[in-house]
């Protein structure tokens, strides 16, 4: 008997390999999936007629019987071919057998008697109800890979079923498939369009390589010209760009200087950004207003060395006792303690945003009463200064201060950090003189100094560099800009 099994990746390649070897005629005697693909165990149904001609149903069943105990994992390589051949219908289910037995005998009557193809059609029912009890007995893996089909002789034939419980899984890859492909055809005619119109528009594209020069992000770029009115001219599209940044970088110009404010800030951020020295500003402003006594310092600070006497130094120059806490017990008594103060400034750990420690700095931080104040530093790269803010991000109004803005040879990227990410930027350190370099934070002054032009570096682009430049914009964080 010739009986053959077709591995492929899918059900449907291999019903193709099957029917490809035994035609039309292709019986389809079980299906598996396998770690490549899908296992077919096929064979032609004029092979059947083999079947009469051999041993009775009731000894093949017993040497299929000792052939499934006796066989092993390899099989020996003096096989026969009718060995082989058993061992095959060995691996089939019980089923198989019950259908093989009714088709033989529903064959045989048809033969002896004429009848009808419409009567052999109807005599399919009974052969169901055969196999239905063998398939019952059968263990669960069994039943879920062998689906005998059962035809008429002369119907036409039906489509395999055994594809069936492949074409779910097939189907939501295929369009998992289509829909990135049809989101990059998207972006990629998004990118040709908007390069198209930036070549078409020479006032258009040179400020975007104005912007990205600055230091800002081609996203915010993007955002911001896209809304510019086509027929602007040259001089007034670079005023209604910088309008538009001004009025998008939120400072507390319309509210009173933090320092005349009051209140309890930590003052949180990376190492390094200046957090000590603009707490030591602060108190020195707050100091000249309201007096030394109306200030009270804290400092967190017990890993860097030094850290407690640099606050206690600037202390004793304004005036101002420095306390130290260790843990949040302490540092809710000290807050008790001053709680009379104008001003309460609290100086925290400099720590990088994937460093463990910062979530625990954060909790003892998280009291009532106590506002995050983050610093940033002017000179920072683009992608840091994104990492900090996600990383210190708080629920409500973040606040910010931007330092060492003397340092920076770019604002840009500061500034389109704290646009982006909707900061409330409260003031700017100058410089280290405390308390002279602190200014409020304007938004006209510090957008003007981010468009000035920067000297020749070797890291600006060229106008040919535009494409490189180019990303889509984002909805997320540059959409909500006020035009």
């Amino acid at each position: 008997m010739n009986i053959q099994r077709f591995n492929a990746p899918t059900a449907r390649e291999a019903l193709a390999k099957a029917r490809h070897a035994f035609g039309d005629g292709t019986l389809i005697l079980s299906n598996r999936p396998t770690a490549t693909g899908v296992e077919v165990v096929a064979t032609a149904e004029d092979t059947l007629a083999a079947l009469d001609t051999a041993d009775s149903f009731a000894n093949r069943s017993q040497d299929q019987s000792a052939l499934r105990r006796d066989t092993l994992p390899s099989m020996p390589e003096s096989s026969t071919p009718v060995e082989d051949d058993a061992t095959q219908l060995a691996m089939s289910t019980l089923s198989f057998q019950d259908y093989v037995r009714e088709r033989m005998l529903r064959r045989r009557h048809e033969s002896m008697t004429g009848t009808a193809p419409q009567a052999a059609t109807a005599q399919t029912a009974p052969a169901r109800a055969v196999t239905e009890p063998a398939v019952a007995r059968q263990r669960p893996m069994e039943r879920a890979e062998v689906q005998p089909p059962v035809k008429a002789v002369a119907a036409p034939r039906p489509a395999p079923v055994l594809a069936a419980p492949q074409a779910p899984a097939m189907s939501r890859g295929i369009e998992n498939e289509l829909h990135a492909m049809k989101a990059l055809i998207e972006d990629r005619f998004n990118t040709l369009t908007w390069l198209g119109q930036a070549r078409q528009s020479p006032i258009q594209s040179n400020l975007m390589l104005k912007l990205i020069r600055a230091g800002y992000s081609p996203t915010l770029a993007r955002t911001i010209l896209e809304r510019m009115p086509e027929e602007m001219g040259a001089t007034e599209s670079v005023r209604w760009v910088m309008d538009i940044l001004e009025r998008n970088l939120k400072t507390d110009a319309a509210a009173p200087a933090i320092h005349e404010e009051g209140g309890t800030y930590a003052l949180v951020g990376a190492t390094g950004v200046g957090k000590t020295t603009t707490a030591a500003k602060l108190a020195g402003l707050c100091a000249r207003t309201h007096g030394p006594g109306s200030v009270g310092l804290i400092t967190l600070d017990t890993y860097r060395v030094g850290a407690h006497e640099q606050l206690r130094a600037y202390g004793r120059m304004l005036g101002v006792v420095a306390h130290l806490a260790h843990d949040r017990a302490a540092l809710q008594d000290l807050l008790s303690l001053l709680g009379n103060k104008k001003m309460v400034l609290i100086d925290t750990t400099g720590l990088a945003p994937n460093d463990p420690r910062k979530r625990s700095m954060l909790d003892v931080l998280d009291l009532p009463g106590v506002n995050r104040l983050l610093v940033l530093n002017a000179g920072g790269h683009g992608d840091t200064l994104d990492d900090v803010v996600s990383s210190f991000k708080s629920t409500g109004v973040q606040q910010a201060v931007l330092s060492k803005t003397d340092e920076a040879a770019k604002l840009g990227p500061a500034l389109d950090a704290i646009i982006r990410h909707q900061l409330l930027l409260r003031g700017v350190t100058t410089g280290q003189k405390v308390p002279e370099d602190w200014e409020s934070a304007d938004a006209a002054k510090l957008v003007r100094q981010s468009m000035r032009a920067p000297a020749k570096s070797a890291f600006d682009p060229k106008p040919a560099d535009l494409d490189f430049f180019f990303t889509p914009a984002s909805t997320t964080q540059a959409g909500r800009l006020d035009a």
